[in-house]
């Protein structure tokens, strides 16, 4: 490197050491950007291997083209040929150099495709074929015309995961409630193990009892927690909508708060067909086929005294189901 710099610049006395420092100065302090300083390496020494390389890599781009040029044909006649609504789903591609080169190279193709188009229509065939090209160049993921057709779920991700815990603390609370109660099935003893993997609990201990206690209050107060979460999503999200539908047809947003949330399609049953249904099936004696188990039961609970007849009254029916969420 030395005995280069002297003979390019031989007015200038540099030491080996000094050049070297310089070298490694602009290096580390990126002056140059990769491109710059290859840019100044080919103009300060001129080799043949690059004009060989160059020669070689003319063949090679020359196949690229013929590939392009392929594969924009066929997704135009594709295009073509493929009715609107059947039309796949294209990404968001990347704004990076390879991209742009290989839509700068497509786009001299496209002239000899758009001077022969007849309509609008066949114009915008084109271009989405070309586009579809690209994709398919850059190896870009097409979701095919079935799932471009489909509308995606409106459901957040966060919400489904946190839907997923909840029934996945359901079903711990409900294995750690058997084991309780003293079901010791080996699956059941296997996931109460999981549930306390990490902690210094054993199934032996003395107060066990009170451990799954405190674990299954623990699960509900999660299970209320994101339960509340989701609540307070979907209480934001209607007073999005209905802001938004408010300030787009007022109409239609009073006439949905004023129509009645019944649920079904059919028409409102009678109250006396209610009546009747209900109290054919509590009213009316049936006789059941018991089994030699129920007289141990009945044996077991003669000395229970009997409840005292319960009167529910409609104040009583309206205060219980005040709190239900419908």
């Amino acid at each position: 490197m030395h005995r280069l710099f002297a003979e390019l610049e031989p007015s200038l006395t540099v030491t080996e050491q000094n050049l070297a420092d310089r070298v490694r100065y602009i290096l580390r302090s990126n002056i140059f950007d990769v491109a710059e300083l290859e840019r100044l390496r080919r103009e300060a020494i001129p080799s043949s291997d690059e004009n060989a390389t160059a020669e070689d890599a003319a063949p090679q781009m020359e196949l690229e083209l013929e590939h392009m040029r392929s594969t924009l044909e066929e997704a135009i006649v594709e295009t073509r040929s493929t009715p609107l609504e059947n039309r796949p789903r294209l990404p968001r591609i990347a704004l990076s150099k390879r991209n742009r080169a290989i839509v700068r190279a497509l786009n001299p193709m496209l002239v000899t495709y758009l001077e022969a188009s007849r309509d609008l229509c066949e114009t915008e065939s084109i271009l989405f074929g070309a586009t579809l090209a690209v994709c398919r160049i850059v190896g870009a993921k097409v979701f095919t015309a079935g799932r471009a057709t489909g509308h995606s779920s409106a459901i957040p991700a966060w919400r489904r995961r946190i839907e997923e815990r909840i029934a996945k603390a359901r079903a711990l609370i409900g294995r750690l409630i058997c084991f309780r109660s003293g079901n010791n099935r080996p699956r059941i003893v296997r996931t109460v193990r999981m549930a306390f993997a990490g902690t210094n609990v054993s199934l032996s201990q003395p107060d066990i009892t009170q451990k799954l206690t405190e674990r299954i209050d623990d699960l509900k107060q999660r299970i209320a927690a994101w339960g509340k979460r989701i609540r307070r999503y979907t209480e934001r999200s209607t007073r999005f909508n209905q802001n938004r539908l408010f300030q787009s047809d007022q109409k239609r947003l009073y006439e949905s708060l004023e129509r009645p949330m019944v649920s079904g399609t059919g028409p409102a049953s009678n109250q006396a067909d209610t009546v009747a249904f209900w109290r054919s099936l509590w009213s009316e004696p049936v006789n059941h086929s018991e089994g030699p188990w129920t007289e141990v039961v009945a044996s077991q609970c003669a000395g229970i005294t009997p409840m005292d007849p319960v009167i529910i009254t409609p104040d009583a029916v309206a205060e219980a189901v005040r709190r239900a969420p419908n």
